[in-house]
This record gives structure tokens, sequence and C-alpha cells, in this order.
């Protein structure tokens, strides 16, 4: 597929409905070259004239759209928001970004989002990483313990992305969901995410737990190991 067809019909899209926006941008899988079958149109856009930030998916010349639309102050919640949660979506299309349209104000935006990735999420204080210990714990102990075959499933996907989150934030870096669990671990360290992936894949199709039980052993015992005999919560 050529980029540049791909990016002329987004910019086609973006005049024929945001004229006079200030900047648009292309981002997702597609300037990442990370293409799939169902891939879409990541366009973000920051238009003065619009007075809340909005979200909206449609088709356009049998391209899927997901249009996130801010003004050029709505956008900073979402920012604030995406940081809480360690999960910089829209800062991510913004950096990365094929710029559409410009104003004067679209190498700003991107040099802003960049900033922001650069920085990392707040760092977790240590109660938040003794109540991490213990949720990991709680989840291994129902994955170790689970004889049924539809419990381990679903204690094996909670307890990896419960893994993925603690190597991540313990290091200061961004986590991910779904997909982007996998290419948060392998922009943080790709021998561990190769790994990460060797492993759980090994239980799902052997159904053997070593290997998994030994991973989360290994990545909480720098934080002291499993937690659960003292561990409180809100007792006063």
């Amino acid at each position: 597929m050529d980029l540049q067809e791909v990016v002329q019909t987004a910019k086609e899209l973006v005049l024929s409905t945001f004229s006079s926006c200030e900047a648009a941008f292309l981002g997702g899988s597609i300037v990442r070259n990370e293409i799939t079958k169902t891939s879409d149109l990541d366009i973000v856009v920051f238009d003065l004239s619009v007075s809340a930030s909005y979200r909206e998916s449609f088709f356009y010349k049998s391209w899927p759209v997901e249009w996130y639309v801010h003004n050029l102050q709505s956008y900073q919640f979402f920012y604030e928001e995406d940081c809480k949660r360690a999960r910089p979506s829209l800062p991510k299309m913004v950096s990365e970004g094929v710029i559409l349209q410009d104003k004067g104000n679209a190498v700003q935006l991107q040099e802003e989002a960049k900033s922001l990735l650069l920085k990392g999420p707040e760092k977790w204080t240590e109660e938040t990483i003794i109540m991490k210990r213990y949720f990991l714990t709680d989840v291994l102990d129902d994955f170790i313990g689970a004889t049924n075959r539809g419990e381990e499933l679903f204690s094996a996907a909670t307890l990896a992305e419960l893994l993925h989150e603690f190597v991540l934030r313990t290091n200061t870096q961004w986590v991910g969901s779904s997909k982007w669990i996998v290419r948060a671990l392998k922009h943080y360290d790709p021998e561990f995410a190769e790994e990460f992936v060797q492993v759980f894949d090994h239980y799902y199709v052997t159904r053997e737990k070593e290997a998994v039980i030994s991973l989360v052993d290994r990545v909480l015992a720098p934080f002291g190991g499993r937690l659960f005999d003292g561990f409180s919560l809100g007792k006063k």
C-alpha cells in the first residue's frame, strides 16, 4: 500500500470536513508501517470552532475512519487522563503523526506531545508497589490453584496484564492494553517481551504453568517477592 496515497485520501477528508482547522495529523498503524487488513485512518484534528472534544467513527472511500477532534485547549484534558492511566494514546498519535493540515501550530503540538512521551508516566510510590505486589500475588494464587480450564484461561489473561503493568510502571514506562501490551514491552525491553510472549504462549498450548509462575516470581523478587501475610488496605 502506498503511504502517500493514503495520506492524500486523509488530506482530502480533512479539507472537505475541517477546511479551516488549525492542524490535523494522520496517526496509528499506517504511519508506523504496521498496517493490517483491519487498520483504519486515525486522524487527530485541532479546530478552533469546536466547542468540546469528541470522537467519531465512519467510512470514507472504503476506509474505516476514527476522528479525534479537539480545539486548542480541550485536548489537554485527554493528555492528563492518558498520563494518569499511563497509556498515552492521544499524545502518541500526535507525536508520530503525518501532518495533514497546518496553520502554524502543528510542529508545536507535535513537540509538546513528544516531550510528554519522553517524560514518562508518574513514578509509582512505595505504597502503590506494595498494593500491586499483593494483587499480582492474589491472581497468581488463583492461577496456580485453578483446575477448571476456563478459570485458568482468564486468570492467566489477568495475570499477563498485571505483570506487564508491574514491569513497565516500576521502570517508569508507559503501559498498553490488548495488542499494545506486547508493543509497550517491546519498546522497553525486546528480550523480555519475547520471553513474556513465549511463556504465556507455552501455557496456552500445553497448560503447563511452571514457566508463568517462574516469570512472575522473578519479576517480583527485587521488590520482596509475593505478598499476602501482613498486607492491609484502608485500615485505620
